[in-house]
């Protein structure tokens, strides 16, 4: 049926309707190949998670815990005592980007009397010196916000690595020790050095 309607249109010189139903013929014939391959297609196995029921702690939920609250992973992890340092940066990193932001807004407003002929608390300061000031404290405040994010970055990085590490085995069994070497080869020879022992 689909060659005798083919030949009709040869016949009728349409190349246009004749390349049209070509597409609509090759389509129905791809689809219908696709649809045999997905009724013969085997179930694909799922990936399989990382599996970290070997390690003590478990660096998912260590990473969880500290993107919800900073040092929380690190509590997760027994590493109590790095949450006095994260908060330290954080705090510290708050206060510049307030000091920061403060003197923008001076130096904006100062910049803005200045176009609208007002007197400013900066009248050593022409216009451009006004200009510098404004971008230099925005700028520094902008890095400041950076510096704020890459300490929350940090924080997940920590918990996470802590987590992964916390089933490396830093026993006394492991160990490479230095200690002072003296053999005795004859009543006349002896050897003094240092030797390197690893024990595991």
């Amino acid at each position: 049926m689909r060659f005798i309607f083919c030949h009709r249109l040869i016949q009728r010189k349409s190349p246009l309707i004749l390349v049209g139903f070509l597409v609509f013929c090759f389509s129905l014939s791809s689809a219908s190949f696709a649809q045999e391959l997905e009724e013969n297609e085997q179930p694909k196995a799922s990936k399989s998670e990382a599996d970290y029921s070997l390690l003590p702690k478990n660096p998912k939920k260590a990473t969880i815990l500290s993107a919800i609250l900073p040092g929380a992973g690190q509590v997760y992890n027994g590493k109590s005592w790095k949450v006095p340092l994260i908060y330290g940066g954080i705090i510290t990193d708050i206060y510049f980007i307030n000091f920061n932001n403060r003197r923008y807004q001076i130096f904006k407003q100062a910049l803005s009397d200045f176009d609208n002929d007002l007197p400013t608390d900066f009248p050593s300061l022409n216009r451009d010196g006004l200009v510098r000031n404004v971008n230099y404290w925005r700028k520094n405040r902008d890095l400041c916000y950076l510096l704020l994010v890459g300490i929350y970055a940090l924080n997940l990085i920590d918990a996470n690595v802590d987590a992964h590490l916390s089933g490396f085995d830093v026993s006394d069994d492991i160990a490479l020790k230095f200690e002072p070497h003296y053999e005795r080869f004859s009543s006349n020879n002896t050897s003094v050095g240092l030797s390197v022992k690893l024990n595991f």
